[in-house]
C-alpha cells in the first residue's frame, strides 16, 4: 500500500472541503490512505499526488465522484437518535387530516435507513393522508444501496418488531440475514444526489427536515451557509431536527429550539 506524505494529505484535505464543505482533520490520514490506495491500483498510479492530479486535470468527472463517494462518511441505521421519530409521530398524527401531502426530507440520508424509518413511521400513523419523502446526499454509491433497500439484519436491530413485521421483507436462500423494505413503502421514498455545499436544486417546501450528525463534519461558516440553505425549505411552523451533539448555537437564529436539537421555524 501507498504511503501518503503530509503535503499529499493536504491536498485532499483542500479537495474534499472544496467539493463537500468537510473539514478533515488531520488524524484521517489513515482513513485516506486507506479508501484511496485501490483507486491508485486501478489506474496504475505510484503515488497520491499523482492521483490527485488526475483528480484535477477535469478530464475524469467520474473519478472525481467515486473520490468524493469513498471520502464522506457514511455510518447510520434504522431509528438512530428515537427520540426524533418519537417527536415526528405527533407531528404526523396531528397532520393526518389535511389534504395536502405532508412532506420530509432527509438531508444526509447516507444508504436510506434514516428515510425509510420516517417512512415507517408515516405509513403507520398518516392513514388516508398523502405523504412522501426525499432522501439526498452528496455519495452516489450510498444512494445506489439506498434505492435497493436491502439491508443486513443487524443493520434494523432498532426496528420496532411490529414494523420489521408489517414494513420488511425476510430474506431466505441467498439473502438470508438480509431484509428487504417492503415495495409499498419504497414506492414514496424518493432519492436524489445534493450537494449541501452549493445552491440547492429545487426540492419544495418541507414539513420536516432531518439534518443529523453531519455538521461535525464543518466549519462554522459552511455550518451557517448549509444550515441557511436547508431552513429555506422548511415552511412556516415546520420542523428542523439535527443530531443530539450538535447545536445551532451562533449558526442560525431564524428557527426556535422547542426541545434539544428540534426546532421550528415561525409562523
Amino acid at each position: 500500500m501507498n504511503e501518503i506524505t503530509d503535503a499529499e494529505f493536504g491536498k485532499f484535505q483542500r479537495f474534499i472541503f472544496d467539493a463537500a464543505g468537510i473539514s478533515m482533520a488531520d488524524a484521517k490520514k489513515a482513513l485516506v490512505t486507506g479508501r484511496l490506495s485501490k483507486r491508485l491500483t486501478i489506474h496504475q498510479l505510484n503515488s497520491f499526488d499523482a492521483y490527485f492530479k488526475l483528480l484535477s486535470s477535469g478530464d475524469h468527472p467520474d473519478e472525481v465522484q467515486m473520490a468524493v463517494d469513498l471520502l464522506t462518511t457514511n455510518e447510520t441505521y434504522f431509528f438512530r437518535e428515537i427520540k426524533h421519530f418519537e417527536f415526528m409521530r405527533t407531528q404526523v398524527l396531528a397532520a393526518r387530516s389535511r389534504p395536502q401531502p405532508y412532506r420530509i426530507w432527509s438531508a444526509a440520508s447516507s444508504s436510506g435507513e434514516e428515510a425509510y424509518s420516517m417512512a415507517m413511521v408515516l405509513a403507520d400513523c398518516m392513514q388516508s393522508t398523502p405523504w412522501e419523502i426525499l432522501g439526498t446526499d452528496i455519495s452516489t454509491r450510498v444512494l445506489e444501496g439506498a434505492r435497493r433497500a436491502l439491508y443486513s439484519m443487524e443493520r434494523g436491530r432498532h426496528i420496532p418488531p411490529d414494523y420489521l413485521r408489517r414494513f420488511c421483507r425476510k430474506g431466505a436462500g441467498q439473502y438470508e440475514g438480509q431484509l428487504l423494505v417492503d415495495r409499498s413503502l419504497r414506492s414514496k421514498v424518493s432519492f436524489r444526489q445534493v450537494n449541501l455545499n452549493t445552491v440547492l436544486p429545487e426540492l419544495g417546501q418541507f414539513d420536516m427536515v432531518f439534518l443529523r450528525n453531519v455538521m461535525i463534519y464543518f466549519n462554522n461558516e459552511t455550518k451557517r451557509q448549509v444550515v441557511a440553505r436547508v431552513i429555506s425549505t422548511i415552511k412556516p411552523g415546520g420542523y428542523f431536527c439535527i443530531g443530539h451533539s450538535e447545536s445551532l448555537n451562533d449558526i442560525n437564529q431564524s428557527v426556535q429550539m422547542v426541545a434539544p436539537s428540534i426546532y421550528k421555524k415561525p409562523l
